[in-house]
């Protein structure tokens, strides 16, 4: 994978372009694919968003999220695009299985793929390009370094802004996690220089949801949180019936796992959601509780050293006495807080 800064000079000659990102796509996913994406349409080249699958409804505000492909949906349309890209952009994933049915296309096609994530151990030999770093905040931010030290940082225009802003904004916990940098300080001093109303994207985000989700939420918190005060941690667990009974759909189980942080004492919480194909989890953490080494070691998963996620085939059943079982080998360091 050749360094990013080779890839400058080149933005110049128009292309044919696919962006995509990982499944079920996250407020930092979509709104790095959209700011690049206007960023690239003022430099003539043909540019397509596709999202592996379905995202949230709240996300639809975002400038452009209404020219976006969700590939389970427009399978044979996407494929003929992603086959004509000479470039593919992959943002915000550090693999290509994170496409979820889109990694066989991706795969094969001779365009050349371009990484700008922060994940940690990349696969970096199916990309051309790129730039992984761990110490950005979020994609968003590293789009908006791409734009800036590629020389087009006039080009940045409210479209853009919005959308960056929304994935940092999303990835820091509203500039709360130990990830907000200086740097992401000075990014939204520039777009609030520039003229950017980041109220109407914090209520887009957050204050665009319908009631069965709060009912959801609050019956969680309720019936399904498990606290273990001993080593410090919470569990909590979603059954198939708790997803039917309130209508849960894509995105509004976004940012559950973190209600039980806000709990004195509280260092780890985790969330098993049980989805129809697998079992899905996420894990966050304060202080030196590495998640990201806990989901790949028990989970199949990954991702960030304080925020990660995981999945398994077996039963909600099984999970949640596999995690109660291979939680206990981290005492030392639960207790320690």
């Amino acid at each position: 994978m050749q360094e990013i800064s080779r890839l400058y000079p080149l933005l110049e000659q128009p292309k044919q372009i696919v962006v995509t990102m990982h499944q079920k796509p996250d407020p930092d996913a979509m709104g790095s694919a959209l700011g690049l994406y206007h960023f690239l349409l003022q430099l003539g080249h043909q540019v397509q968003v596709i999202s592996p699958t379905n995202w949230a409804a709240f996300l639809n505000w975002m400038p452009g999220c209404e020219k976006v492909l969700d590939y389970e949906r427009n399978t044979q349309k996407c494929d003929e695009i992603v086959r004509k890209a000479g470039w593919i952009f992959c943002l915000d994933f550090n693999c290509l299985p994170r496409t979820k049915r889109m990694a066989p296309m991706l795969e094969q096609v001779p365009a050349e793929k371009i990484l700008i994530d922060h994940h940690r151990e990349p696969q970096s030999e199916v990309f051309a390009y790129g730039v992984s770093d761990t110490s950005k905040s979020s994609t968003a931010e590293m789009i908006y370094d791409f734009i800036r030290m590629s020389g087009h940082a006039h080009l940045i225009n409210q479209d853009i802004m919005q959308c960056l802003y929304a994935g940092v904004m999303g990835d820091t916990g509203s500039f709360r996690f130990p990830s907000t940098s200086a740097s992401v300080h000075e990014m939204v001093a520039h777009f609030k220089l520039n003229g950017l109303l980041h109220t109407p994207v914090h209520e887009n985000i957050y204050d665009n949801f319908l009631e069965n989700r709060f009912r959801f939420i609050g019956h969680v918190l309720l019936n399904r949180m498990e606290m273990n005060y001993e080593l410090n941690l919470a569990l909590i667990w979603v059954t198939r019936q708790d997803l039917l009974r309130f209508d849960i759909k894509t995105g509004d189980t976004e940012g559950l796992v973190n209600y039980p942080l806000g709990i004195q004492g509280i260092r780890l919480a985790a969330l098993v959601i049980d989805r129809d194909e697998k079992r899905k989890w996420s894990f966050r953490s304060k202080g030196d509780f590495d998640c990201n080494t806990f989901a790949r070691s028990h989970f199949n998963g990954g991702g960030h050293f304080n925020a990660a996620g995981g999945e398994r085939d077996e039963s909600l059943e099984f999970n949640l006495k596999l995690f109660r079982e291979v939680i206990q080998d981290y005492q030392a360091e639960l207790q320690s807080f």
